[in-house]
């Protein structure tokens, strides 16, 4: 059963629901004080949480046994399948490891700062986008970097 975007994002969505309660960070508290950590803490850890659940159930299906389609356009179908599946997983692999990065940077006190400028990345960003390391202008200056040494 393949994931869809729609439902990788959908586990960032449930990871906030699960840390809901009575505190969201505010523009008029000061920026990336115990609060607004603990906050974006237990959302990464909640994130985190979930994409593991989630990557269990792939790994227990995979258990379970080979395709056995009869029919090979059915066959062809499934692996397919699978293989969108496996390289959505692969995906989180590597979302994990941004995730660990961001509560490590929690832990050091550097999160919610640009890697870059060392600007605040800006509470809205980081809502909409917890791993972010970059604030939006010095995201963009980095994809046109990148997009000019690929032109070249």
């Amino acid at each position: 059963m393949p994931v869809s975007l729609a439902d990788d994002i959908d586990i960032l969505v449930k990871a906030k629901r699960s840390i809901a309660g009575d505190y969201l960070p505010a523009e008029d508290e000061p920026y990336m004080g115990e609060p607004q950590l603990d906050y974006f803490r237990r959302l990464l850890q909640a994130w985190k949480k979930a994409i593991l659940d989630s990557s269990a159930d792939t790994l227990q299906q995979l258990q379970d046994g080979p395709i056995r389609e009869p029919d090979l356009n059915d066959r062809a179908s499934s692996e397919t399948d699978w293989g969108i599946e496996l390289r959505t997983r692969d995906r989180q692999r590597k979302l994990i490891a941004k995730i660990d990065s961001a509560l490590r940077r929690i832990e050091e006190g550097e999160y919610g700062y640009c890697e870059v400028t060392g600007e605040p990345i800006g509470l809205g960003r980081l809502i909409a986008r917890p791993i972010a390391t970059m604030t939006v202008e010095a995201q963009e200056a980095h994809e046109r970097r990148e997009k000019i040494s690929r032109d070249d």
